[in-house]
């Protein structure tokens, strides 16, 4: 079967790009090329830290460092992200792991928002794709950890158990961190890497085939191309460790709008609705990615009137 398939790719593939050598598929794949390049070492280096964290760190170590209180809980789960790598497929099933553990279910989802939205990989790749703007990866910051505190805090206070269904504690052999450490790293490489080519994809279409006066309607009004991003965002789905070299390429669009896109995206994206509904059930998933996405698009142009 695969070597029909590559035979096949082999005879079509080189006479359709040949039909495809305009200026327009030249320009496209510049753009393709240009955003999965520059976002690949990135998501390579994130998912290492990711598969590490996962299978050599235990979900107790959280559990002695969190304050027993939610409210004092919240904020320091969520600055934990700033130091504790991960992506969003590795978010979730972390943070079912420290609720299983006994921590505050409201301190474990402001961890799984901020760990993937505010992570040195991802701030050091935010100050890459947007050079000379510090405010950019400062506004994304406060931004994105805002959203994770006050999610946190909302879960704290309106939250119900029978709207979290808590999954099974898993245990991890000892003599098995090494396989588990291939095995996610594998997972969330593939996974991540999948979103990012298809992100960048999209994102060249997107600057190539969308005319420049739907562009310019949507761009002038502030209101619809911050809610058209963090659309998009949701919908594209790219790993955070790539989304700033995407958003980057959006050069249409305002800086509050582009900040909107990589604040909404590792929060809220069609990938995490499933992860999240797969495991802590249908009824959260639909009533946390609904508030994070309002609370997230608040949060970006908030952040973004006062930093950008």
């Amino acid at each position: 079967m695969l070597l029909a398939v590559g035979t096949v790719a082999m005879v079509v593939v080189p006479d359709v790009l040949f039909h495809l050598d305009t200026p327009a598929f030249r320009a496209w794949r510049t753009v393709f090329v240009a955003i999965a390049v520059q976002g690949l070492p990135f998501l390579v280096f994130g998912t290492l830290i990711s598969a590490a964290i996962s299978a050599f760190v235990p979900a107790s170590v959280f559990d002695r460092v969190l304050p027993r209180k939610p409210a004092l809980a919240v904020p320091v789960a969520g600055a934990a992200g700033a130091v504790l790598p991960g992506c969003e497929c590795a978010s979730v099933p972390v943070a079912g792991s420290l609720m299983g553990r006994g921590v505050a279910p409201a301190a474990a989802l402001a961890f799984l928002l901020s760990a993937p939205a505010i992570n040195p990989i991802v701030l050091v790749a935010t100050a890459v794709a947007f050079p000379g703007s510090p405010e950019m990866v400062l506004a994304r910051l406060i931004a994105s950890l805002g959203v994770a505190v006050t999610m946190g805090w909302l879960w704290a206070a309106l939250g119900r158990p029978e709207w979290l269904r808590l999954p099974a504690p898993r245990r991890t052999a000892p003599a098995g961190k090494w396989q588990v450490f291939r095995d996610g790293l594998q997972h969330d490489f593939l996974h991540a890497g999948g979103f990012l080519v298809v992100g960048a994809m999209a994102a060249a279409t997107f600057n190539i085939l969308v005319p420049q006066s739907v562009l310019e309607t949507v761009s002038s009004s502030p209101w619809l191309s911050v809610l058209a991003l963090a659309v998009l965002a949701v919908v594209l789905a790219v790993c955070s460790e790539a989304d700033a070299f995407v958003a980057a390429s959006l050069t249409g669009f305002s800086p509050t709008a582009r900040l909107a896109f990589m604040v909404v995206g590792p929060m809220v994206d069609v990938k995490l609705i499933a992860l999240q509904a797969g495991t802590f059930g249908r009824p959260f998933a639909f009533r946390f990615s609904s508030a994070t996405f309002v609370v997230a698009v608040v949060s970006s142009v908030l952040v973004g009137w006062w930093l950008l």
